[in-house]
């Protein structure tokens, strides 16, 4: 486990970047004469912000005139204000900590208890720091995004805590012993950084130094080490990357038997990083491909996963994409150049890695099979062996590593599908035995619900699968109202998750859901997320074409019924879709998007994407991302569906400008839109519950108004 451990921060996100810790707000100096909107992307100028309260007091209008307004919006603040929601544990020692946002506690507590005590049905929590109370105290909208911890002992810790949600953050020590923050304590204001513990007295800090010290992409480049008691710019600096890389950092990485590893990584693109370690002989270059990275420390061995197939030596083993892998800790530290990796998991033809976590002395391993779950526990053997025993997990269901002790061999698991509530499995993995630690309530009636995976064959004649939930009686008469979701990007794996949300304001009420696990995605493996990167990329949007075409072929729906939703990399999937396929949906919903990729380099963190979208800078991906800009492929004179746009201006990953500059030419194309953007939330759907159930309220609404 990484020496700076890190707790959770409250999940209120739609749809995620693959990218969580940093961003900026560049605007390039030689923007598009012919852009008419540019002055959108400044975004807190008095113009740009009188345009977007117009447009959001337009939209609230029409939405709370709809009848069904305040009925949808109680139910989703029921859902997301549930008491009987999984209280999911982070394990440190022999304590459990649990972040909880409530009625009363909007912003969210962090919290404890013993292990003890947790396994049972009314724990007895004691609070950590009250999130709302902070907010009260400092007069400030604090949201908590998650801490990093100094192991063994995870009594240190320095806290993030993000104005409003957006990714910058103030970080500020605080001391879980004693529940408060630590007078005197570390604090590093707010910027774009990162953390990591090496003692108590010391830590590892990537952030704003000032002029130069930033990359292209908004990111810090220089690693500096602090001291405890010493200022902030007194600190030291050990590390440098390049401007031009994407960012640079430290980590420390540690097992429960006492070996570390501190590690320096340059990221010169999203998906491929440089990295060096401390060795007793100074900081040497680690020899693994650019494409893999560290994934922790289990009884001195190091384990890697690798994006890309590897052969370490000439005419030696070659070790296939999509692998965990391992060496041991004494030979990489001896001679980091000439590594000699042993296969922990290899990918088959149809199961694919999806997590692992380390015990006091095991291995936790999550894949996915066919896009379902399996689990299993991984015992060092011998000098690189392992032993392994399969998890018996509930079948046709999303399994995920929830936590793993360091202090013994306990570890949790959740298991859930579309209709079926999450359940927390509690595991001993030196017995490899499951049992059922509490299950969430259903919150919606799936009774005369069912779930099928099914295949379209897209344009190049790759089967791509899909899931559908629908009503077991559902008729095929193309009138069924059907809402498509996906996303296509950065390796995210789409796979069956329970939300209350869609089940109550969706299914419930008639409605079918449909997940595609199109190309760009993990699904299937690194190979399965390469197969649309950059100039490929038309492959993910005739993808999911094709399976709206599938639905439709099969008379599930019509165009009149079809709706699509996605956000972040998924609204630029509706983007594309709408201004390639505007006669396939008659709903759109696009959530905190990218949609000009002409200019994406140049807003909030784009350039750090260039890996994953191309970039303008080289002729061939100028032309295909030109080909394919929503915010470009908008033309006058064709009939669009109105598409239902949100974003937040806090969002400081993306940014807000894409959906403000795609609304305002539907706009002047007299094109009909529904537009909403609320002030906080960061990449996400509210900054607290309530905005995020009025949020979904207002999509459903939209939904029901458009397919219903």
């Amino acid at each position: 486990m990484p020496n700076g451990r890190a707790f959770p921060a409250a999940s209120l996100a739609v749809v995620c970047l693959a990218f969580a810790a940093f961003s900026a707000h560049a605007q390039s100096a030689s923007a598009d004469p012919e852009d008419k909107y540019i002055w959108l992307e400044d975004v807190n100028s008095p113009r740009a912000m009188d345009w977007v309260k117009s447009e959001d007091a337009r939209t609230a209008k029409i939405m709370e005139a709809d009848p069904r307004f305040a009925a949808y919006n109680e139910e989703a603040l029921k859902i997301v204000e549930d008491p009987n929601r999984l209280p999911l544990p982070d394990l440190r020692g022999n304590e459990v900590y649990n972040f909880w946002n409530d009625q009363k506690n909007i912003r969210g507590l962090l919290r404890k208890t013993t292990m003890d005590d947790y396994s049972t049905p009314d724990p007895h929590w004691q609070t950590v720091l009250d999130v709302d109370a902070l907010d009260k105290q400092e007069n400030t909208s604090w949201v908590f995004h998650g801490a990093d911890c100094l192991y063994p002992g995870d009594e240190y810790c320095v806290f993030n805590l993000s104005v409003g949600g957006e990714d910058a953050a103030t970080a500020r020590e605080f001391n879980l012993k004693q529940n408060q923050f630590v007078t005197a304590g570390f604090v590093s204001p707010h910027s774009k950084q990162e953390i990591a513990w090496l003692d108590k007295d010391t830590i590892l800090i990537a952030r704003d130094w000032g002029a130069g010290t930033m990359t292209q992409s908004g990111y810090p480049f220089v690693v500096k080490e602090w001291k405890r008691g010493t200022p902030l710019d007194s600190a030291k600096e050990l590390f440098r990357g390049e401007p031009n890389d994407i960012f640079a950092r430290a980590y420390v990485l540690q097992d429960a038997q006492g070996d570390r590893l501190t590690l320096f990584s340059r990221s010169i693109s999203f998906f491929e990083s440089r990295r060096w370690i401390q060795t007793p002989d100074g900081l040497k270059q680690l020899a693994i491909p650019l494409k893999a990275e560290p994934a922790g420390l289990l009884a001195g061995r190091l384990l890697i996963q690798i994006h890309e197939d590897w052969t370490p030596s000439p005419g030696g083993p070659k070790f296939i994409e999509g692998s965990l892998l391992s060496v041991r800790l004494a030979d990489a530290l001896r001679d980091p150049a000439h590594l000699k990796p042993a296969v922990v998991f290899a990918p088959t033809s149809d199961e694919f890695l999806s997590g692992s976590a380390t015990t006091h002395s095991r291995l936790i391993i999550a894949t996915l099979k066919h896009v379902l779950g399996r689990a299993y526990v991984y015992t060092p053997s011998g000098n690189n062996g392992w032993s392994i025993k399969p998890l018996d997990v509930p079948d046709n269901s999303t399994v995920s590593i929830v936590a793993a002790s360091d202090a013994n061999e306990t570890f949790f698991l959740s298991s859930q599908g579309f209709l079926t509530p999450p359940s927390l499995l509690q595991g001993d993995a030196a017995t490899a035995q499951l049992k059922v630690s509490r299950s969430q309530p259903p919150l919606f009636d799936a009774s005369q619900d069912t779930v099928e995976q099914r295949f379209a064959t897209s344009k190049d004649g790759t089967r791509i699968p899909y899931f559908i939930v629908h009503r077991k009686d559902m008729q095929l008469n193309g009138q069924n109202p059907t809402l498509l979701n996906a996303y296509g990007g950065f390796e995210l794996s789409e796979t069956p998750r329970y939300s209350a949300t869609f089940g109550k304001l969706w299914l419930e009420k008639g409605g079918v859901y449909v997940l595609a696990n199109i190309r760009g995605g993990g699904e299937f493996g690194p190979a399965w997320h390469e197969a649309g990167l950059k100039t490929h990329r038309q492959l993910i949007y005739d993808d999911f074409a094709a399976v709206a075409e599938d639905l439709i072929a099969r008379k599930a729906t019509s165009p009149r019924h079809l709706g699509i939703l996605g956000g972040s990399n998924g609204g630029l999937l509706m983007g594309v879709e709408m201004t390639q396929h505007p006669d396939l949906f008659n709903a759109i919903v696009i959530q905190v998007p990218l949609l000009d990729m002409l200019r994406y380099e140049h807003i909030a963190a784009g350039a750090s994407w260039v890996g994953e979208y191309g970039s303008v800078s080289v002729p061939a991906e100028r032309a295909f991302l030109a080909g394919i800009s929503p915010y470009n492929q908008l033309k006058p004179d064709v009939k669009y569906p109105e598409p239902f746009i949100f974003t937040t201006t806090r969002d400081d990953r993306v940014g807000p400008q894409h959906a403000r500059k795609f609304a305002a030419k539907m706009e002047e194309y007299h094109e009909p839109f529904l537009y909403d953007e609320i002030t906080e939330g960061g990449h996400g759907a509210g900054a607290d519950l309530k905005e995020t159930a009025r949020s979904w309220a207002e999509t459903f609404i939209y939904l029901a108004d458009k397919l219903m």
